[in-house]
């Protein structure tokens, strides 16, 4: 499975588990919602009913009209609740006496409920002790607090809690074996073509490369006869140019192997030993060449493939650059930055195509630049886990890479 396949499955499993955690979730929060409103409609109802059901103890209780609420055949408005609630309801004066309106409960003593009842007279209705609903409200000059125990009603809710994990986690499970089948699937027309380019790539590398080298080899015989004439010069920078054609299409696929030996390459003195070979370029040229380049800095990867990445940035340098080019190198945090810049006669926004291959800016000092570089430093880069960006901004050309 090569790194498309990778990250495909990555982000397809991503959604997966966002899409069911959110699905999950809401069922779920429904769930417990619903499990608290039923325990509130029982609280009021209990309230309504003078703190005890059908009337209970307290005064003024006995004119409770049976048929405020609703009697349904399931749920909180079940009759069957009379005899099924457990609960308590205890009753407060304003010098904090307490008195006893109803005690329909088996899981605590008289005394812990009273004092369950006491921590909670301030409070107005909520959860306590983990499943026990309570409500407080005023009933005839007192303070009542009633408790309900939901317990039983609240398993439901976590059974179905911990289905939706073990659910959640086969869900994962299978999807991840249909992706892998699908993946193959929906990528090998990809790969295919993928191979065939590559192949054709190679083939005509080496189609080219015998008739450049006749060419060459004839050119040269024709100079020793004759000395070097107009044609014979054209002739060679003709072939100079597919040759730098041929060497691009060579390394176009580099950065697909998955064989290639990386290393920790010191990028500090590659970039200075690739600076020092081509400064007498850029003075020739008439550009002021700056370095801003940080000791020690470490990268891991193919020295191949870093190597080509600097090339390709130097040679930018000189065929864009009017009169400075600076190249910056330091590390920030655990990332690498290198960035280049020079000065560019170029509009603002004007680079939106400089990574695609075969693109050739207007302002190409070079008229036989291909127009490969920058792809391949685009490709490289994301090869090493890498960002790269370009922009236009005040006259200025920024290219930026982040390792």
């Amino acid at each position: 499975m090569n790194k498309v396949e990778k990250k495909f499955v990555l982000y397809a499993m991503a959604a997966i588990f966002v899409l069911l955690t959110v699905l999950l979730g809401i069922i779920n929060g429904t769930g417990f919602t619903m499990a608290g409103q039923d325990a509130d409609r029982m609280t009021e109802r209990i309230a309504l009913d003078g703190g005890g059901l059908n009337g209970g103890d307290f005064p003024g209780g006995d004119d409770f009209d049976p048929g405020r609420r609703g009697m349904g055949p399931m749920g909180p408005d079940s009759p069957e609740m009379n005899d099924s609630l457990r609960y308590f309801t205890f009753a407060f004066d304003a010098d904090g006496s307490a008195e006893t309106v109803a005690f329909h409960i088996s899981a605590v003593s008289e005394s812990e409920a009273l004092s369950w009842a006491e921590a909670l007279v301030e409070e107005t209705t909520g959860w306590t002790h983990g499943t026990y609903r309570y409500r407080v409200y005023e009933q005839n000059g007192k303070t009542c607090v009633t408790v309900i125990d939901q317990g039983r009603e609240l398993l439901s809710a976590y059974r179905i809690l911990v289905i939706s994990l073990c659910g959640e986690v086969l869900g994962l499970l299978l999807s991840f074996l249909v992706l892998l089948f699908v993946t193959r699937k929906l990528f090998a027309p990809l790969k295919e073509a993928d191979r065939k380019q590559k192949r054709f790539i190679a083939d005509a590398e080496r189609a080219f490369k015998l008739p450049l080298t006749v060419i060459s080899a004839n050119t040269e015989i024709l100079e020793r006869r004759s000395g070097a004439s107009e044609g014979t010069l054209a002739i060679r920078r003709q072939v100079e140019g597919m040759s730098r054609l041929v060497r691009s299409l060579g390394t176009l696929g580099i950065f697909d192997r998955e064989d290639g030996k990386k290393v920790t390459t010191n990028l500090s003195d590659l970039l200075h030993a690739r600076l020092d070979d081509t400064e007498a370029r850029f003075a020739q040229r008439g550009i002021a060449l700056t370095r801003q380049i940080a000791g020690d800095v470490t990268v891991t990867g193919e020295t191949e493939v870093l190597g080509r990445i600097l090339d390709e940035l130097i040679h930018n340098a000189l065929q864009y650059a009017l009169t400075r080019a600076v190249f910056t190198l330091e590390r920030q945090a655990e990332r690498v930055t290198l960035r280049l810049e020079n000065d560019t006669d170029l509009p603002e926004g004007a680079v939106d195509q400089i990574f695609d291959r075969f693109i050739t800016l207007e302002n190409a000092t070079d008229p036989e630049h291909v127009g490969l570089g920058l792809a391949y430093v685009k490709d490289a880069v994301r090869a090493l886990d890498g960002r790269v960006s370009a922009r236009v901004e005040g006259g200025t050309f920024v290219l930026r890479i982040d390792l």
